[in-house]
């Protein structure tokens, strides 16, 4: 069935890890674009300061205090769209986090933390989104968006479990979106996988290694996530790389495995640590992050746009950028494989 999705400045989007990275860019932008917003994270007086924030400079946003990863405090923010707004039009699932390190020097609990706020935080807000969306919706449709990652695609070694839950994400997405195509459900489901993106999520993940974590180039700048987030509020598609280089990594290991496995077990695993000494670090695993900021601090350069991504809300830009990249990547699986 044809999906039509209402213009931004109509809908009411619920954004799940609101107040921190891509979730602070995304609720930013969507105020700035006149969207009602229901707001969730952990931490009550965080999440009361956005929402002022908003509200003061003329938006509408309502926050709710949830841990993603339990069902039934999720459940409350659709009870506050409801009360709030009537309900909304657009999930956004960000709501994630990670643990950098081996994964024989990580311990079973955190691991298992890790998947219930990053892989059962998503699957418990599609279904309590999917359930609400079902319904009779006036013509319009309404959307399901997930984070994935690079990592959904492409394993990165020293965030093994990260990279397992961010798969899991994908499989879960896609079983979700045909099972609701089947029925004939008003629902657009997106899979969004951004590469590397310049947050504070290395600051804000467990470690286990000797030197403070940091995230592998090239890097881009969170409000280009957040921008192609808020295209597919607006318009369906099934999935969308965020970041060229991403792209290029998920095309290169589907062409040519063994030698992405190599590459990233050389280069990578030392691209994650900035050579620093770790110290105590906030945890966002077991804690809220607090510091409400978009962007962190990198070494490496950090882009601010990003022609894939500019390409991807293009049909037939997408398909030439695509086809380059594949072809790219063919070639140099090629050149390597004659060395």
């Amino acid at each position: 069935m044809a999906l039509h999705l209402k213009d931004l400045e109509d809908q009411t989007i619920v954004i799940t890890g609101a107040t921190t990275g891509i979730g602070l860019a995304t609720t930013r932008m969507a105020a700035a674009h006149g969207a009602r917003l229901v707001l969730a994270a952990r931490d009550e007086n965080t999440l009361r300061e956005l929402c002022d924030e908003i509200n003061h400079a003329g938006g509408e946003a309502v926050h709710v205090a949830v841990d993603v990863g339990d069902k039934v405090q999720v459940h409350k923010i659709t009870q506050t769209a409801i009360e709030a707004f009537g309900g909304f039009d657009t999930w956004i699932n960000n709501a994630g986090v990670s643990l950098f390190g081996n994964l024989l020097d990580i311990g079973e609990e955190d691991h298992r933390r890790l998947f219930e706020t990053t892989f059962w935080g998503v699957v418990h807000g599609s279904l309590e989104a999917a359930r609400h969306l079902g319904q009779h919706r006036d013509g319009y449709s309404g959307a399901i968006i997930n984070i994935g990652s690079i990592a959904s695609d492409q394993a990165i070694p020293y965030q093994g479990m990260y990279s397992a839950a961010k798969h899991a994400v994908k499989d879960f997405t896609d079983a979700l979106r045909m099972e609701l195509e089947h029925v004939g459900a008003p629902i657009s489901v997106t899979l969004i996988k951004p590469a590397s993106i310049a947050t504070p999520f290395p600051e804000h993940a467990g470690n286990a290694m000797d030197h403070e974590p940091t995230l592998p180039p090239p890097l881009y700048d969170p409000r280009i996530v957040a921008r192609s987030i808020l295209f597919c509020a607006e318009h369906p598609r099934r999935d969308m790389f965020v970041g060229g280089g991403g792209r290029l990594m998920a095309a290169l290991g589907h062409c040519a495995p063994r030698l992405m496995d190599k590459i990233m077990s050389a280069k990578v695993i030392s691209q994650q640590q900035t050579g620093k000494p770790e110290h105590r670090r906030h945890f966002a695993l077991h804690e809220p992050a607090t510091d409400m900021r978009e962007r962190a601090h990198y070494a490496s350069h950090v882009s601010k746009t990003s022609l894939y991504s500019n390409a991807s809300m293009h049909p037939v830009m997408t398909t030439t950028v695509i086809a380059g990249a594949l072809i790219g990547a063919v070639a140099l699986a090629g050149r390597r494989s004659k060395n």
